[in-house]
């Protein structure tokens, strides 16, 4: 058993949105395939991943970093003791000569690499990942279906506030007609009448608070973040998410202490060290707070699953956690490691948001399929880029 290739292309998002700081327009997500020499049906066996949504491509550190020092490596020094790709030691040879700390976009890239592994190792177990995951976990799998919630609610250049309105209003009912029962909106991007409008919108078409997340991405200062919650405190949301800079933890201890509701952040924290500190000093609170740290940015599942059991040994339960990133790999994470829930973009980042079409969505929760590995082969728009990076 042995890597034989590894290959990586970046994949340009579709759609033209922005949240309160980033236009997504010209972003890319970095396609990795790990071939095997494991052959079916006349085909080497090849796990895919990529390195979550919302950011860059790394093909450059993959091409001149890692990817050489896998490839150059003894192939049983990559394998576990039942001679199967290990993704940590895989991991791990990735990251030779990198010095601790600085956890940026090497983060991202080594995720790509660790979870094609991941998504590899179910295939040629022939089962979904989620079950390899469970079982290598020492977890059982007591549902497949999860709580999720459509992610959406970006802001358009170029619309005025009441086309932006209407087109808020449209998004929002067609997530409820796909059968989603919670949502998340973005806020910062406005004056805060203009996004306080567009929440009490939102609010009105999905009948409560309690189903309305809202996402500032970072967006205000200690002052402007504390004034939000004040604003927001009325409306009784589901959560406010990252209110300010993701390592000030003392802005978002500041925050939750004047906030009664739930408070969501973590997305933007790459390692074990971060995220302990922000259990440690941001003033989370264990039943209420969430926490979104993302294995596609976090150097793949063999530090995420370090992060959730730092976060059991501080007093939280691992269902505080939702990764972001609305797509099939985070869905059978959550499954295989019985995770609070789900984020889904039903309706922006194609090719990579989302869902495939045979993953069910029943009252707020939804299943992967049985397919081998992460089943992004069964998503139509990234079958098609998949099959022209592996042939």
């Amino acid at each position: 058993m042995r890597i034989t290739e590894i290959i990586e292309t970046p994949v340009r998002l579709r759609g033209e949105i922005a949240n309160a700081l980033v236009d997504f327009s010209r972003h890319t997500v970095s396609l990795v395939a790990v071939v095997s020499d494991q052959i079916r049906n006349g085909k080497p066996v090849t796990g895919v991943a990529f390195n979550s949504i919302g950011r860059f491509a790394q093909s450059g550190i993959l091409a001149d970093r890692m990817i050489p020092r896998i490839l150059r490596a003894d192939p049983e020094s990559l394998l576990d003791d039942a001679g199967r790709i290990d993704p940590a030691r895989v991991l791990g040879c990735a990251l030779t000569d990198e010095k601790p700390g600085g956890h940026g976009d090497r983060a991202g890239a080594a995720a790509a690499l660790e979870l094609a592994c991941w998504d590899l190792n179910a295939k040629l177990a022939d089962e979904p990942a989620y079950r390899t995951i469970a079982g290598h976990f020492s977890r059982e799998t007591l549902t497949t279906a999860v709580p999720v919630y459509a992610a959406g609610g970006y802001y358009y250049p170029g619309d005025g506030p009441e086309a932006g309105l209407d087109r808020l209003r449209t998004e929002i009912r067609g997530y409820l007609d796909m059968g989603y029962d919670a949502v998340k909106m973005k806020i910062g991007g406005a004056s805060m009448r203009e996004d306080l409008a567009r929440i009490e919108a939102v609010i009105d078409i999905v009948g409560g608070g309690a189903r309305v997340a809202v996402d500032a991405n970072g967006r205000f200062d200690a002052t402007a973040a504390e004034q939000w919650a004040q604003a927001l405190s009325p409306y009784g949301l589901r959560w406010y998410e990252e209110p300010g800079d993701p390592l000030d933890f003392a802005l978002n201890a500041a925050v939750i202490a004047g906030y009664g509701g739930a408070v969501a952040t973590g997305e933007n924290l790459f390692s074990v060290r971060d995220a302990t500190n922000l259990a440690r000093y941001a003033g989370m609170r264990p039943g209420i707070d969430i926490f979104q740290m993302d294995a596609g940015l976090s150097y793949g599942l063999t530090e995420y699953a370090r992060m959730i059991e730092m976060l059991e040994r501080h007093g939280f339960d691992r269902r505080c956690a939702f990764p972001h990133g609305g797509h099939l790999i985070n869905l059978h994470i959550v499954v295989g490691m019985g995770l609070g829930g789900c984020e889904s973009y039903p309706g922006v980042f194609a090719p990579f948001g989302g869902y495939a079409p045979g993953c069910a969505l029943t009252d707020g929760t939804i299943a992967p399929t049985d397919a081998p590995g992460f089943g992004l082969e069964e998503k139509p728009d990234l079958s098609a880029v998949i099959a022209e990076l592996v042939g």
